[in-house]
């Protein structure tokens, strides 16, 4: 079994998705699908139950994900170890973050990469709520670390760090204010807050206009600072759906933090441009995952995550 098709089974093992394994590999779909057929008959049995709705790992499958993670890892590791002593990391890399909360998780894994690589400079600088992207196009940062979706062709999307559950800020005299938890379907009954410049399919995953039932979210004022969203919030204006985590970074006696009860959580990842991937690049990004806890892309993740700070 080749290399490329291990990583192809662990990545699809992980998304059990073929067009999203595809994608996050930069391959077709039906190279994804080779790679399966052609590992099912080296092993003489079916890795992978496929439906139209679903795919999901046979028990032989899940055997040989388990078995295959931690020598694929260290192989990874290998590689990164042996790129990073043949090239000498030197130089400066550049890394942003969204939120307070990636603010840690990159200052800590900076700490310990400049550690190990006295001749490299890490610059930490956190990214405009607004301007997703903007700043990896320019080249004015080398990598982020960022609230998913980000579907861009010139961008890679690398593996998802960690996630959090959503929470829905409002007024503290808001009728919600009260309560324990909200659904995705109560943002019709309040204005919400949103965010102009990130592109539309972020903005439906984060700040939608309607409820998955379809009805229609009526829409408030829009900004382009988080401050700003919370001085609107707290003015009544509207509400603002967020990371639950916010509510140990931005608490304030005129605002509530509300836990949704149906939301997905809310993914943060690693996004690099891809011309500009490099042998530093990839270094860093096996810090960061080393320091979240969290195994190489396509790999399961270990017990006990990274906790970001708070």
């Amino acid at each position: 079994m080749e290399l490329r098709d291990i990583e192809i089974f662990l990545t699809l093992a992980e998304e059990l998705h073929f067009g999203q394994t595809a994608e996050r590999l930069h391959v077709s779909v039906a190279r994804v699908s080779q790679a399966i057929k052609k590992q099912e008959r080296a092993v003489g049995a079916e890795l992978f139950e496929r439906t139209s709705r679903q795919v999901r790992l046979t028990s032989v499958g899940r055997q040989l994900r388990d078995d295959l993670a931690p020598a694929y890892r260290q192989i990874q590791e290998a590689i990164a170890r042996a790129a990073a002593a043949g090239h000498g990391l030197t130089g400066t890399l550049r890394v942003g973050f969204s939120a307070a909360w990636c603010g840690g998780l990159i200052v800590t894994a900076a700490d310990l990469f400049q550690t190990r690589n006295p001749d490299c400079e890490v610059i930490i600088q956190e990214i405009p709520l607004h301007n997703r992207f903007g700043l990896l196009r320019a080249r004015e940062l080398d990598l982020q670390l960022t609230e998913l979706p980000a579907h861009e062709p010139d961008i890679t999307t690398g593996p998802v760090v960690f996630s959090e559950p959503r929470a829905l800020v409002v007024a503290a005299g808001h009728p919600f204010a009260g309560r324990e938890t909200v659904s995705l379907e109560d943002l019709a009954d309040s204005p919400l807050i949103t965010i102009s410049g990130p592109p539309r399919y972020w903005m439906d995953f984060h700040l939608p206009s309607s409820t998955p039932s379809g009805k229609p979210i009526p829409q408030g004022p829009e900004t382009v600072a988080w401050q700003e969203v919370l001085s609107l919030v707290a003015a009544g204006k509207g509400v603002c759906p967020t990371s639950a985590r916010a509510a140990d970074y931005y608490s304030r006696p005129d605002i509530a933090y509300v836990s949704f009860s149906d939301a997905p959580p809310m993914e943060y990842g690693l996004l690099w441009l891809t011309t500009a991937e490099t042998v530093k690049l990839q270094a860093f990004v096996q810090t960061v995952l080393e320091v979240a806890g969290r195994p190489s892309p396509g790999l399961p993740a270990p017990a006990g995550p990274f906790e970001p700070a708070g």
